[in-house]
């Protein structure tokens, strides 16, 4: 007698796409610990040198203290909040107040203890194609389902007509990656406002709010002078959702927050839900010591410039070597098309050479592969050579 499965079908979908991630980063990690000393880890946005100057002393400074609270229970501490928000305004332009800057264990805590509370069993929260990986199964624990929209490959742009043409009665939120991984695009300021209207309308339309978190994890890591306006600055009723992983190149230390317009609506019973969220979900609060060490951190980052010649520097070979490949806006990533469609068998390719890059099949990007220019000066001079043999023995898309 058969029964029914006690997975749904949903869950099933994201544990199939789960195990061919880990499954793949399984086999490469067999392949990098294998591989000689000459390799080339390009894969993901992880530090490949040591750790920027200042961090460490900055943590040590911290790690001794006469209080006997100092590594007490510590929710979101006041002074980290006070610095978080000047910092924040610094940036923007805006008046976040410290008490509308909620801390977390680094982003994507911020995003479930943020959607938490605001979905329900049924409801749809809009994701931007590609996404991050972890977005839809943190929707999913809601109990809402995630639709995805695709960006606009021609410019990687957010389309906008396709986000309002996806929105239901059941739609109630949409996650926004500025600047987006993997492709570097920075969403312009016409497009966000475009966003917000179609927002505000479909709002008033479904009789209740629609509302848009904003991940910003690469805020600060921006090229060429470009401006950055974040899509929180259009619509009231938004979350900024930050880690200080990217900008310190330290993704290990999870250390984040979620940043609650001062003029949103129903802002302090917002505020409660998230901080109550934040508590059943398994104190997702970061630990004192990096909380104490945010005044100091605020004032730290990766050298942004010299990922900005690195940048400059790859591209330049790629294009020389055939590849197509965009110039990225802003974040670690560089996003060339592959040359043949089998964007997986290419990558495994690169990896026979010992250059290793992500697919895009893995970032719902089919066709394309990924880079990080968190890799060493040393690990771009034995890559660029390699992706240039590599299309020269595939041939040019």
């Amino acid at each position: 007698m058969m029964t029914a499965s006690p997975v749904s079908e949903q869950t099933a979908a994201i544990a199939g796409r789960a195990h061919h991630f880990f499954e793949f980063f399984t086999e490469y990690g067999e392949l990098i610990d294998q591989s000689g000393p000459d390799r080339a880890d390009l894969v993901a946005g992880n530090p490949q040198e040591p750790v920027i100057a200042g961090y460490g002393e900055a943590i040590r400074r911290h790690s001794e203290s006469t209080d006997p609270r100092w590594f007490a229970y510590t929710m979101s501490a006041p002074e980290a909040q006070a610095a978080a928000a000047a910092s924040l305004n610094e940036l923007l332009g805006t008046d976040y107040g410290p008490d509308g800057i909620l801390l977390t264990n680094a982003a994507m805590a911020a995003l479930a203890v943020t959607l938490r509370p605001l979905c329900h069993p049924g409801d749809e929260v809009l994701i931007v194609s590609p996404p991050h990986f972890l977005y839809e199964p943190i929707i999913m624990g809601t109990g809402g389902s995630a639709v995805r929209v695709a960006m606009r490959e021609d410019d990687f742009d957010l389309d906008v007509d396709a986000i309002a043409g996806a929105i239901t009665g059941r739609t109630r939120a949409i996650i926004v990656n500025s600047p987006h991984n993997p492709t570097g695009r920075i969403y312009p300021a016409s497009t966000l406002r475009a966003l917000a209207d179609v927002l505000t309308t479909a709002s008033e339309r479904n009789g209740r709010t629609i509302y848009l978190l904003s991940d910003e994890a690469y805020n600060r890591i921006v090229f060429d002078g470009n401006r950055f306006d974040s899509p929180t600055q259009f619509y009231a009723p938004s979350f900024l959702i930050y880690t200080y992983g990217k900008t310190l190149l330290t993704p290990g230390q999870r250390l984040g927050y979620v940043a609650v317009r001062p003029d949103a609506p129903d802002r302090d019973e917002l505020v409660r839900a998230i901080t109550v969220a934040q508590l059943v979900n398994g104190w997702m609060w970061p630990n004192a010591l990096l909380q104490h060490a945010v005044g100091d951190l605020e004032g730290l980052s990766v050298d942004v410039p010299h990922l900005q010649e690195r940048r400059d520097r790859v591209v330049a070979a790629f294009r020389e070597a055939g590849y197509d490949v965009h110039v990225p806006e802003a974040t670690f990533y560089l996003l060339p098309r592959s040359p043949i469609a089998d964007d997986e068998k290419f990558v495994r390719l690169l990896a026979e050479r010992e250059v290793f890059t992500m697919p895009g099949s893995l970032l719902e990007a089919p066709g394309y592969f990924r880079l990080s220019l968190t890799a060493s000066d040393a690990m771009i001079d034995r890559a660029l050579p390699v992706f240039a043999s590599a299309i020269a023995d595939v041939g040019s898309p």
